[in-house]
């Protein structure tokens, strides 16, 4: 029997914990690309760099979340480090406001004859046709699967009779009688549980259920939510550990940011907690004896462990607010920048478990920019190749480099095209799907662009090898036609980092058909030249090699920029 009871329990925070995930997703998927927006325009100082983050936790219900994004926009270069700390503050605010949310609607009111007709709400708003509405149906659904969560947790606790179990009762009561070692453990439970179960709306239900059913006091309650605060740091750090530097930076600020919370907390513990408790109107001391009073009490305590919560979290931003710029020296000089091989590595996607759906489009776009950047690196290898390599070491080294960088793009490709087959499992709206499947197409047509490079070499070295010579008019004409690829990728480049839409995308078009016409020319003329002996068909071949997987870069680059627009460029 308990070990049935205890399976229920299980399945209730199982229940709970899936409501805040689809409620958050919901609200992602509703107004991400407009969060991400405001966080791109409010973020100009510490003090709106914290109400952005106060205003987008509480509105997605997910401090990871927003911790995502912040990470994102700091990698991008659109946030500075300080700029992060200040949203991440703001962020832990912002979470305070699911435990009020479970206060005073889960234990205030009767949650269990609402969630049934939400639930029939949720499910005709999903099954209309507007994005918007689907969406707005999914936080609806998620909403009340929360709460339905918290109802049959709460029921089952009820159902358990925990005043009274006595071996329960006995451990808190031992256990509550160990002075400030009763606080140093609840605090350790309390990181220990939520480093489990990595969600500390989750344990923060358990301690309000617990603290509300009498069997816990609520100095050990507040204990635990100190602990959560602590847990759920240690779990971004660890998700943060193969993530770039600066996300792990940002993840160590939210850990120094509530660990010394916790420390000057625990120096005023047993005053802090009677002052915010009498705030609410709740004595921590008292004991209620007639059944009014244990009702009473049973809400009431449920607002203390809430206010202090939010009082935490709200003091200690009041006094670290002022020490950002220490803070991120500190983070900085313990997370130092690793000399890392750059051309090998994906410095935007930081993976792992602090990524969301929705939010997560944005690094990948950031890094499928940066592939970019790389082709274009490689390419600019090949006129140096040619042309510019006297002796035998030098070109084997410039050759071996360009085979490594062709290595890079099938792993880039390989990497960015996992990582979204990743996002695509977690809820999107309809937009971003079809953003997905044009970026899947971004990232083949840029690896595309980095074969023809390799091909180009090849067709080089070959030239090299068997000592064919190129005349001054071949050259000439490669020399304009590596003149048009460049300036193709360049363009390209361009249309990939611009987020205003200022750039002119027919100059990719234009670019593409001067590319298309030279080619050609040089083949007609190529079939003369050759006829009319100026130089050897082998070395004709050669150079016809040249200028045809240039036209075919041209065209890969132009599939690269109709994927980024999602629509198909015409004259």
């Amino acid at each position: 029997m308990s070990i049935y009871l205890f399976l229920k329990l299980l399945g209730c925070l199982a229940l709970l914990m899936y409501g805040m995930k689809t409620m958050s997703e919901g609200l992602q998927k509703l107004s991400g690309g407009h969060l991400r927006n405001i966080m791109g325009a409010m973020t100009k100082n510490r003090f709106t760099g914290l109400l952005t983050g106060v205003f987008v936790t509480a509105a997605v219900q997910s401090s990871t979340a927003t911790t995502v994004m912040t990470v994102s926009f700091v990698n991008a270069g659109l946030l500075t480090l300080a700029q992060a700390i200040s949203v991440i503050m703001g962020a832990n605010i912002g979470t305070t406001v699911t435990a009020w949310i479970m206060s005073v609607f889960g234990f205030q009111m009767n949650m269990s004859n609402v969630v049934f007709p939400l639930f029939a709400l949720a499910i005709a708003l999903i099954f209309q046709k507007r994005p918007a509405g689907k969406s707005f149906g999914e936080f609806i659904f998620g909403f009340s699967f929360m709460f339905l969560g918290l109802v049959t947790l709460r029921e089952n606790a009820i159902a358990m009779n925990l005043p009274e179990n006595e071996s329960v009762v006995h451990f808190f009561t031992v256990t509550g009688q160990w002075g400030f070692l009763t606080t140093l453990l609840y605090l350790l439970v309390g990181s220990i549980m939520t480093m489990c179960v990595q969600s500390s709306a989750a344990i923060m239900a358990i301690t309000l259920i617990l603290c509300s059913s009498g069997v816990l006091p609520i100095h050990q309650g507040i204990a635990l939510v100190l602990g959560e605060n602590i847990g759920t740091t240690v779990t971004s750090n660890i998700a943060a550990l193969n993530a770039s530097t600066n996300a792990r930076r940002a993840a160590l600020a939210h850990m120094v940011f509530n660990v010394f919370g916790v420390i000057w907390v625990l120096i005023v513990f047993r005053p802090l907690v009677k002052l915010v408790c009498r705030f609410v109107g709740f004595d921590p001391d008292f004991v209620p004896e007639t059944p009014e009073d244990i009702a009473t009490a049973q809400v009431k305590v449920t607002y203390g462990l809430s206010a202090f919560h939010t009082a935490f979290n709200l003091c200690n931003v009041l006094i670290l607010i002022w020490f950002i710029k220490p803070i991120e020296k500190f983070v900085c000089h313990v997370i130092r920048q690793k000399e890392e091989d750059e051309e090998g590595k994906l410095k935007f996607i930081s993976g792992g478990l602090l990524s969301t759906a929705e939010l997560s489009i944005f690094e990948a776009q950031k890094e499928i920019s940066l592939f970019s950047t790389r082709t274009n690196r490689m390419f600019n290898f090949i006129p140096t190749l040619l042309f510019n390599t006297k002796n035998e070491e030098d070109f084997s080294k410039l050759f071996t480099r360009i085979e490594k960088y062709e290595q890079i793009s099938d792993h880039m490709e390989i990497e960015i095209a996992n990582y979204l087959n990743k996002v695509t499992e977690g809820r999107l709206s309809p937009e971003s799907k079809t953003k997905i499947r044009y970026m899947l197409r971004e990232v083949g047509e840029l690896e595309s662009i980095g074969d023809s490079c390799y091909n180009l070499a090849r067709t080089i070295n070959q030239k090299h090898t068997k000592n064919e010579h190129f005349t001054d008019e071949q050259k000439v004409h490669i020399r304009h036609m590596f003149k048009l690829c460049n300036k193709a990728l360049d363009h390209m480049q361009k249309v990939l980092d611009d987020n205003q839409g200022i750039v002119d995308i027919n100059e990719s078009l234009n670019i593409e058909n001067e590319i298309n016409n030279y080619r050609t020319q040089l083949k007609e003329a190529n079939v003369n030249d050759i006829n009319e002996h100026l130089y050897n068909y082998q070395a004709g071949v050669q150079y016809m090699d040249i200028i045809c997987e240039c036209e075919k870069l041209g065209d890969y680059v132009i599939n690269v920029v109709e994927a980024h627009i999602h629509k198909k460029l015409t004259v």
